[in-house]
């Protein structure tokens, strides 16, 4: 079986050439040294490598089984998370009066793309507990922090969150499950969630659930939800576990990928919770959680082409077909191996400068979290807000998309099971999905975020590609023009659909959302435009210091140049179906579909 290599060198190169973390003004970064992030990154991938990714396939294989509500996760998953769990490795970002060491969120997130890239259902366990903890940080009273926070960091327990029911799932003003106020000011949860990723497991002495549901006589709609935490077990004062909750199992749900998680419906039978925040703000709690968990899940996505990748690119080097039509490449063998191909070549070449780009646009955002939360940073706040959406929605699209063109390298292997790439696609399809549908984040991205804050964000976003187009553009440098000029054009398409919403939107509300997902897709790869022009030119730049490692930085480079010059493209195209608007796609009546 291949092995997994954490991109150990690359996130070095982002983190410190491209973003110099180690200067920025953000509390905490000043000792993100070199030396330390790499220390850190290399005992991941060493982790990940060793432990993680050989339970990959027996994940796949085995799945998660339940037995009389009690749930066993895959061979092997009991004793990585133990090790994940006791090198620290759940509590990186958290804060340290809960156990956590406090490291910025940045690092967490080259770290969350190793181990998902690894063992992706395996990750979801530590990374959901970490999403509804951070919720419980920000929201929770400090009895509720002092009695949860400490042991869901150390996941010791674990955590979910419960939002969508068999009745509605993006509309969660539909929810019936109801919560009945107690005269101890708890509540009594009854109602049915489906797809809880992590909702039962032997991984854990206890699982937090956050639950949203609906108070007696509360307002109608969305407005009327609220937060709970609903432990599995019920804890005593002294923070000890007590009596068993009325929560239970009732079914795993039999899925595309993801085996490895235990993807359950869970029943609330009057089942003891308490009120996280304030009534009937329940979503304003839960997207506390659900933003930093659309982060990870645009993660997710490429992490899943990074590991494809990786498979495809060794395959492509050890498989003989065929020769290299301008002469034989490996005399010593009847057939030259069939990376020699142009067609191969370019397949690999969408994938690498997909995957690259997206783990540069990953770590900015994560940058920006920091700035946000550590600085109290009101434009870097609503900077992410903007492109949560586009994070989410666009680098899962692309990321499955890239599974697929690694899966078509092996050929007819590639459909075969014990090849492993039918899992890469299949793991990476679930990312298109949860945490809201990627047409519910292009919808939300040109019917909230653009206008969010009277557009200013996507000003500020505007801004800083002008900025640094202004800066760089050297006509002295042909190389950094061959990434300047596409940029500048791919923000000018931004621009114009930008100009079109505002113009058409009004007295046609059909015409922004027929051109939603292609927004979402223009703007996604402006971004990457933007990520790669940074890459270039800090390259570019350490080249000219005469560097010792003169083929990584070229690599750097070409890949730059082929990404801004085929795959930027694409911006062209979205523009003109954004343009054409709504009337052909709704042109037909629901009964001629």
């Amino acid at each position: 079986m291949p092995l997994y290599r954490a991109p150990t060198k690359d996130m070095q190169f982002l983190l410190h050439d491209v973003f110099s973390i180690s200067a920025a003004d953000i509390l905490g970064y000043r000792e993100l040294d070199p030396e330390f992030t790499n220390a850190i990154i290399t005992e991941a991938g060493k982790l990940a490598t060793e432990v993680l990714h050989p339970l990959n396939k027996i994940g796949d294989q085995e799945g998660c089984q339940l037995n009389d509500g009690v749930a066993t996760t895959p061979t092997g998953f009991k004793d990585a998370f133990d090790q994940l769990k006791a090198g620290g490795w759940t509590s990186l970002d958290m804060p340290s009066e809960f156990g956590g060491q406090n490291i910025p969120y940045v690092i967490h997130t080259a770290v969350s793309e190793i181990f998902s890239a690894a063992n992706q259902s395996l990750a979801m366990y530590q990374a959901l507990t970490h999403g509804a903890a951070f919720a419980i940080l920000t929201h929770g009273s400090e009895e509720q922090k002092q009695t949860y926070l400490p042991p869901m960091i150390s996941c010791n327990w674990t955590g979910t969150m419960n939002l969508t029911e068999p009745h509605c799932g993006t509309d969660l003003g539909l929810i019936r499950t109801q919560a009945i106020r107690q005269s101890n000011d708890t509540y009594k949860i009854t109602g049915q969630k489906i797809f809880i990723s992590s909702g039962e497991h032997d991984l854990a002495e206890n699982i937090i659930h956050l639950v949203l549901a609906r108070i007696s006589n509360a307002p109608k709609g969305i407005k009327g939800v609220s937060l709970f935490i609903v432990p599995k077990i019920l804890p005593k004062e002294d923070g000890t576990l007590g009596s068993r909750n009325t929560v239970r199992c009732d079914k795993i749900e039999k899925k595309m990928g993801i085996h490895g998680n235990s993807t359950c419906v869970m029943n609330y039978d009057n089942a003891t919770g308490y009120l996280l925040g304030e009534p009937h703000k329940g979503m304003r709690a839960m997207f506390t959680m659900m933003n930093e968990a659309r982060l990870g899940v645009g993660l997710q996505g490429y992490a899943q082409a990074e590991v494809a990748y990786q498979y495809a690119v060794d395959y492509a080097k050890e498989r003989l077909q065929g020769r290299d039509i301008t002469g034989t490449k490996a005399p010593e063998d009847a057939p030259d191996p069939i990376i020699v191909h142009p067609d191969v070549r370019r397949s690999l070449m969408d994938q690498k400068s997909f995957i690259e780009g997206a783990r540069a646009f990953v770590l900015w955002g994560a940058t920006l979290i920091d700035r946000s939360h550590r600085l109290n940073d009101t434009e870097s706040d609503g900077l992410i807000s903007l492109l949560t959406p586009v994070i989410k929605g666009f680098l899962t699209d692309q990321g499955h998309a890239m599974t697929i063109q690694a899966q078509q390298i092996f050929g007819g292997h590639g459909y075969i099971e014990e090849w492993g790439m039918s899992q890469f696609v299949r793991d990476a399809r679930i990312t298109m999905i949860y945490e809201g549908a990627n047409g519910v984040q292009a919808l939300d991205l040109v019917g909230r975020k653009l206008a969010q804050d009277g557009g200013k964000n996507m000003k500020t976003f505007l801004r800083l590609i002008d900025d640094f187009i202004n800066k760089n553009t050297n006509e002295e440098s042909q190389f950094l023009q061959d990434c300047i000029d596409p940029l500048s054009t791919a923000s000018k398409h931004l621009k114009l659909a930008v100009q079109s919403f505002h113009e058409k939107a009004p007295k046609h509300p059909y015409f922004s959302l027929a051109g939603s997902s292609d927004f979402m897709h223009l703007f996604g790869h402006v971004c990457l435009g933007f990520m790669w022009a940074k890459i270039a030119t800090a390259a570019q730049a350490t080249l000219n210091d005469d560097t010792t490692d003169i083929a990584f930085y070229n690599s750097k480079l070409v890949t730059a140049r082929y990404y801004m010059t085929r795959c930027l493209a694409a911006t062209s195209m979205h523009l003109k179906r954004i343009q054409s608007g709504e009337d052909l796609i709704m042109a037909l009546s629901a009964f001629e579909l």
